[in-house]
């Protein structure tokens, strides 16, 4: 049994369909900070991401956006509907005929129509979080509107929420001031996956093909290590 740690904060974008690292931080916390109060990236995976297309080749599936330079992910709209009908037939390609296909509410996310790119986000999250047997509670950083921008406005998060130890995937520590931490008592620790084939696609992956086990390979494959001074 995973053991909680509520010192821990652990805050990341919204992402669409994300991957099985991003779940695999969350196994032993128990709240998740979605910043979607900072900057829409059009290249980044806050609206698209890679499943397991035809022969185990990585296909992008993309969420169109209505955005201007500058907006705020919290702001943006998602354009039009078709992309879900064509979404959810790329995920039936994909994995129809997987063993656990049936086993998700998935294709009501797809059915739904969707005003904002972070709900359509959350709504696939939460299936995952369910289907993964993860214990989050979600909290949007628009709701908290933290002080400051990057480091500092991670340390600001941990402090209105009571958390001494920030993780972050290892993009995360290219940017992060660690004096800035350390000055506010906040430890550091980095989350690393490894995906058991080498894939590095969208989690729904390993729900579709795997089923009950995919918690354990998340446990399995995931690591979190302290960062030292």
């Amino acid at each position: 049994m995973t053991m909680t740690r509520p010192e821990v904060l652990v805050a990341h974008q919204p992402a669409y369909l994300p991957w099985p690292g991003y779940l695999s931080r969350l196994l032993d916390v128990d709240t998740l900070v979605l910043l979607d109060h900072v900057q829409f990236a059009e290249r980044g995976r806050q609206h698209r991401n890679l499943i397991r297309g035809s022969g185990g080749v990585p296909q992008r599936l993309t969420v169109p956006v209505l955005h201007r330079f500058g907006q705020r992910i919290c702001e943006v709209r998602v354009a039009g509907t078709a992309w879900a009908a064509a979404h959810w037939r790329a995920l039936t390609c994909a994995y129809g005929k997987a063993a656990y296909f049936a086993d998700y509410p998935l294709r009501a996310v797809y059915e739904h129509h969707w005003e904002r790119l972070t709900e359509v986000n959350q709504a696939v999250l939460d299936v995952l979080l369910d289907g993964f047997g993860i214990k989050v509670h979600c909290v949007r950083s628009s709701s908290i509107a933290p002080e400051g921008s990057g480091t500092h406005m991670l340390a600001d998060l941990a402090r209105r929420l009571g958390r001494n130890v920030l993780r972050v995937g290892t993009g995360a520590t290219r940017y992060l001031d660690h004096a800035v931490l350390a000055e506010a008592g906040i430890a550091v620790e980095v989350a690393t996956y490894d995906p058991p084939d080498g894939l590095a696609v969208s989690a729904v992956d390993l729900l579709m093909r795997h089923g009950p086990a995919a918690r354990t390979i998340l446990e399995q494959h995931g690591r979190v290590t302290a960062v030292t001074a």
